[in-house]
């Protein structure tokens, strides 16, 4: 496995492939890698000649008062574990390499990121695409793998490679969870052992909206009606501070006014005021 800094060497590197007609994947991440991320390598792993794995911790996604200084970083642990699942370059670009002085640029997508996140984090997806936006252009990947974890990022993210004709194929990978449900995340280092079952409060309550569809004797129950049993469950531990919980319409983003098999619970949670979580997860899955 070969780890570049450079975002000219890797442009070369893919050009170079894309000249031996060899399949590229790309898989962005931020590093820390956990099991959802290993997952997205493997998927990617299947489908092309050569994997790459982008480590860059973006400052243009994180607001004041965010955790950038405090982001888990470790490359020579996540090179070992990229290595051990196939991945073929480690692309670990510096903030300088990535955004050099005078730069001038932001991509923009409106509409989808007006709610959730980009309500409680202004600016935030600005920060999102305009990276990957660079990332496409210096990997040239045929296709890039996301996590479903970060739903209305994927969505974002879809709606910018359409809108700006990307020829790229982008991925979609199912939420990977602990044993005890909770899903997997970077930011999850920062909880402490008396913080679990509040942080596990986000996929519980995921569970107990699922049996109350499943449950329900004939009678109507709303996107609303659920939404409360949600809430109910989070806010029964001190800790939690909900952002947002809302069913939505799980393309359009759209708060749904009846369930649907498009139906999607979305939430993020606070804990402790220090670590924010999120899940999501359809509610009519066949």
């Amino acid at each position: 496995m070969k780890v570049v800094t450079s975002p000219e060497e890797i442009q070369i590197l893919a050009q170079q492939y894309r000249s031996q007609g060899l399949l590229i994947g790309l898989v962005p991440t931020m590093g820390w890698f956990h099991e959802g991320h290993l997952s997205l390598m493997r998927r990617a792993r299947q489908s092309v000649d050569r994997v790459i794995v982008s480590l860059f911790i973006n400052p243009m996604q994180f607001g004041p008062g965010e955790d950038l200084d405090n982001y888990p970083y470790d490359l020579k642990r996540d090179c070992r574990l990229a290595e051990e699942v196939g991945v073929d370059i480690i692309f670990a670009p510096d903030k300088g390499s990535m955004y050099p002085e005078g730069f001038a640029t932001t991509v923009s997508v409106s509409g989808l990121t007006s709610s959730l996140c980009g309500a409680s984090r202004p600016g935030h997806f600005d920060g999102v695409t305009t990276v990957v936006a660079k990332l496409f252009n210096l990997t040239l990947p045929h296709l890039a793998v996301f996590g479903e974890k970060d739903f209305q990022q994927l969505a974002v993210i879809r709606r910018m490679v359409a809108d700006l004709d990307f020829p790229i194929d982008i991925i979609g990978h199912p939420i990977v969870r602990e044993k005890n449900g909770l899903a997997m995340s970077s930011r999850n280092t920062y909880l402490q052992k008396d913080e679990i079952p509040a942080a596990l409060s986000l996929s519980l309550s995921i569970t107990a909206v699922k049996n109350a569809i499943k449950n329900n004797s004939g009678q109507t129950i709303t996107p609303a009606d659920l939404k409360d049993i949600a809430c109910q469950i989070v806010t029964e531990h001190p800790e939690c501070e909900i952002d947002y919980i809302e069913i939505v319409d799980k393309t359009t983003l759209q708060v749904c006014t009846h369930l649907s098999e498009q139906s999607l619970l979305v939430m993020a949670v606070k804990i402790n005021k220090r670590i924010r979580l999120i899940d999501n997860s359809l509610l009519m899955e066949s």
